[in-house]
């Protein structure tokens, strides 16, 4: 059965369309209606995803969670139109998710920078088709401030650390000024130390660069950090294929207090819902009974 902490609030791509300027976009909204995807295998056809349904404010970031192979991913790429459901629909703002949808950009795990290239070139692939020279070196360079590595606009990739690998790698999505950010565990490759001072660093862009952000990680953490909603995604006993066990609202105002009492709460909660044994209740934490909608 479905439950939640609160009830919901009512790469850039190959290809280019009239939208596909360097004129900065507004965040959108972002809505899944029914969403289901299966697979065929050699045993017949496999059920991911099923009836998922999602509304995602502009602006919002929301943080998508759930065990492994549960279909995180997918329905990210669903959302960048990198992959098409089998039932239901996407929309962007009022318009359908068409195939590599330009009005998305994504980010990886790694950062997939071109060795061959400086680190400002690498970023300037990010830009959208037929941005004026004077003006795509111009927002390359913001960017490049921006995440921090003015300094290195002209070093390789081999020359630069994982983490300033991968904020280049953010700098290249944002280049295309997207209305939707896509990021499928964008930090998980670095070091537990790095991976703050990226989640701060991502907390920093999205107040200069506002975007719909979503999100796909295993750290319950991070979500907590990051997300104004996170969505736990899972199977119900038998029944093939996942949809969404909880939603929860995250309380409080970016950034947030990592030692949060009321954020261990609700780690403790998502945790249960991930099936995960915490050693024990929060002890003497009370819950949350009162849990503020996205804005703020």
């Amino acid at each position: 059965m479905r439950s939640t902490v609160r009830p919901e609030p009512a790469v850039a791509a190959p290809g280019a369309d009239a939208r596909d300027t360097a004129t900065p976009h507004a965040a959108s909204t972002v809505a899944f209606r029914g969403i289901g995807r299966a697979f065929k295998n050699s045993g017949g056809v496999r059920p991911v995803l099923r009836a998922i349904e999602l509304q995602v404010a502009a602006g919002e970031i929301v943080a998508i969670l759930g065990p492994s192979g549960c279909g995180k991913s997918t329905l990210l790429r669903i959302a960048g139109g990198l992959d098409r459901p089998t039932a239901g629909e996407v929309t962007i703002g009022h318009e359908p998710v068409g195939p590599y949808d330009v009005r998305c950009a994504v980010g990886f795990q790694e950062p997939r920078l071109l060795p061959w290239r400086t680190i400002a070139r690498n970023v300037a692939l990010g830009l959208p088709r037929g941005t004026p020279r004077h003006a795509g070196r111009a927002h390359v360079a913001r960017l490049l401030d921006l995440v921090g590595l003015a300094d290195f606009a002209d070093h390789r990739p081999h020359e630069v650390s994982g983490g300033m690998a991968q904020r280049a790698s953010l700098a290249r999505a944002l280049a295309r000024n997207p209305e939707v950010l896509l990021l499928d565990e964008p930090f998980g490759a670095l070091d537990a130390l790095t991976r703050l001072k990226m989640q701060d660093l991502l907390l920093d862009v999205h107040a200069a660069e506002p975007t719909t952000v979503l999100f796909v990680t295993h750290d319950v953490d991070e979500a907590l950090q990051l997300a104004d909603r996170i969505v736990l995604l899972g199977s119900e006993g038998e029944t093939p294929g996942a949809d969404i066990r909880q939603t929860v609202v995250v309380p409080g105002h970016r950034p947030r207090d990592r030692g949060s009492a009321e954020l261990a709460e609700l780690r403790g909660r998502l945790l249960d819902g991930l099936g995960i044994d915490r050693h024990g209740a929060a002890r003497g934490i009370a819950a949350t009974a009162t849990i503020p909608h996205f804005p703020y």
